[in-house]
């Protein structure tokens, strides 16, 4: 098994995604790429867009190189089998560091494709695992826009074997949350 293991947290030290992400990738096993999100990417530019939407046999080099991270991180993608994603609620959504990501992986004709039938993904046959920290929203609440807009992301990509762990309203009842998101661990099939 191949794992993509994605860090989004912006603390570095006592993020509970952080420690979370990590049990889920010992619990799996398997190689472990890591992919650390507190390590700015950059934001689409117009220059990016005009790269992408250039049919790639008609690249030139720059464009080819304003892509090139976007080919990495796709690359990553395509070569894992499941893929470990550490998603703290930040203002009832998710980090800026994870939508930069999501916006350099979700490229048309790459990752998904559009048909008569409308998008398909075409990331099929793999697994994601969301570890969603929260400090006072429940997990699935109408407040939550966190979890149901990584499972569409997710699916728009054609991942659509998605679990969710969570460990919510920790500014509530920490042990509680934790012991809840370490039991959902323990309980994972390789």
């Amino acid at each position: 098994m191949t794992l993509l293991h994605i860090d989004s947290s912006a603390r570095r030290a006592d993020s509970t995604t952080r420690r979370l992400t990590a049990q889920v990738v010992t619990r799996l096993g398997g190689a472990a790429l890591r992919r650390d999100l507190a390590d700015a990417l950059p934001q689409l530019t117009e220059a990016w867009v005009g790269a992408n939407l250039t049919r790639a046999d008609e690249r030139d080099a720059l464009q080819a190189d304003v892509l090139a991270l976007s080919d990495t991180l796709i690359a990553e993608l395509q070569a894992a089998d499941t893929v470990v994603i550490g998603v703290p609620m930040y203002n009832f959504g998710i980090p800026a560091s994870l939508k930069a990501w999501i916006d350099l992986v979700a490229r048309a004709g790459v990752t998904f494709r559009y048909s008569e039938a409308g998008p398909e993904g075409l990331l099929t046959g793999k697994r994601a695992i969301l570890v969603i920290a929260t400090g006072g929203t429940p997990v699935g609440s109408n407040v939550d826009f966190a979890t149901g807009y990584m499972r569409h992301v997710l699916g728009f990509l054609g991942i659509t074997d998605v679990t969710v762990i969570q460990a919510d309203q920790m500014a509530m009842a920490p042990q509680k949350s934790l012991a809840q998101a370490e039991a959902q661990i323990a309980a994972l099939a390789a």
